[in-house]
């Protein structure tokens, strides 16, 4: 089985966490988590698909093992989280890639989607929305807040971030919860318990209506690109309906949808059956899926910038500036 490997980049002015598996020259596959997890939600996925593609798990800004800046120098909106994803596959050298979209990752891999079309190979939504009516009733208390953003509508948000939250996100829906690993929604409830994480998430939950904006733009990228598109879905999900992932059919006719018996996070209980699907789904899609091309960046004036990555093993401290670290073992 291949292992995974824990490292640190510089992109964008931050420290980005991530995990690596696969060989360096393999198709690779980004993987962007949702709220309010971070890349260890893919810890049983990546040895899975390992033997065959690149993948590589971020944490977000604000989440996991990334940066968390809360002196007001990095804006915590779905743009800010894209515009520095963007920055993270250019340090990286990441040409083209395919994206495993879930939750708060669909919007971030989206709207990379919608400034570089041609890097885009695949994606595969877990869970990740791009239709309005793929929202539940479950928003309904964030639609408030979007309507009046009144302090008594943002500490009513709190409620999402309680650890009794965390749990119920991971186990409602699962028809068996003793098949639930604890380990996951622990960690998530460690890392909402930081200072100045609470803020962080609810104005992530305060912009999420930005995404609905651009939902427009998502639909009519799927029609004009057509990427082979795969959705792996929990349909028990209490925010995300199955008619999410159905409404996909309608831009993208060719689009494989499947449904799984279980909740939001579907990797918990169906890991080897999602790897499966995914390993099915980009042999014989068109996807073509390239792993690393010589590419450059853009800087905020559109002026091409040479790439410098600086790359570090994950213990704190540990940065080689100028220098990629070694490929995972395979």
């Amino acid at each position: 089985m291949t292992k995974t490997a824990y490292r640190r980049i510089i992109a964008g002015g931050l420290e980005i966490f991530y995990r690596e598996a696969g060989r360096a020259s393999a198709p690779a596959i980004l993987l962007l988590h949702g709220f309010p997890t971070a890349s260890h939600m893919f810890r049983d996925l990546m040895p899975r698909l390992g033997d065959r593609f690149r993948l590589i798990a971020p944490d977000l800004p604000g989440f996991g093992q990334t940066d968390m800046p809360t002196d007001g120098r990095f804006r915590y909106t779905f743009e800010s989280l894209a515009v520095t994803m963007a920055r993270f596959t250019e340090a990286l050298q990441l040409g083209r890639f395919a994206m495993y979209i879930f939750d708060y990752g669909a919007p971030v891999g989206l709207r990379m989607a919608l400034q570089f079309p041609e890097r885009i190979t695949a994606i595969i939504s877990q869970n990740g929305n791009a239709y309005e009516e793929g929202l539940s009733d479950g928003w309904n208390p964030i639609r408030a807040y979007w309507a009046d953003a009144s302090q008594a509508n943002r500490k009513a948000l709190r409620a999402f971030l309680s650890p009794e939250t965390t749990i119920w996100q991971y186990t409602h829906g699962v028809p068996d919860t003793t098949s639930v690993s604890p380990d996951g929604f622990s960690l998530d409830n460690f890392y909402l318990a930081r200072p100045g994480a609470d803020d962080i998430q609810l104005d992530l939950l305060g912009d999420y209506q930005s995404n609905i904006a651009l939902y427009p733009d998502f639909q009519a990228y799927f029609r004009r690109h057509k990427p082979p598109f795969l959705a792996v879905w929990g349909r028990n999900d209490p925010f995300f309906l199955p008619a999410g992932a159905e409404a996909f059919r309608r831009d993208l006719p060719n689009a494989d949808v499947r449904f799984f018996d279980t909740g939001h996070f579907a990797l918990e209980t169906h890991c080897d059956e999602i790897a499966a699907a995914i390993g099915d789904f980009l042999a014989g899609s068109k996807a073509d899926p390239i792993g690393t091309d010589s590419i450059r960046s853009l800087d905020r004036a559109g002026a091409p910038a040479a790439v410098q990555p600086e790359v570090s093993d994950a213990r704190p401290g540990k940065r080689a500036a100028g220098r990629r670290a070694s490929a995972a073992d395979d």
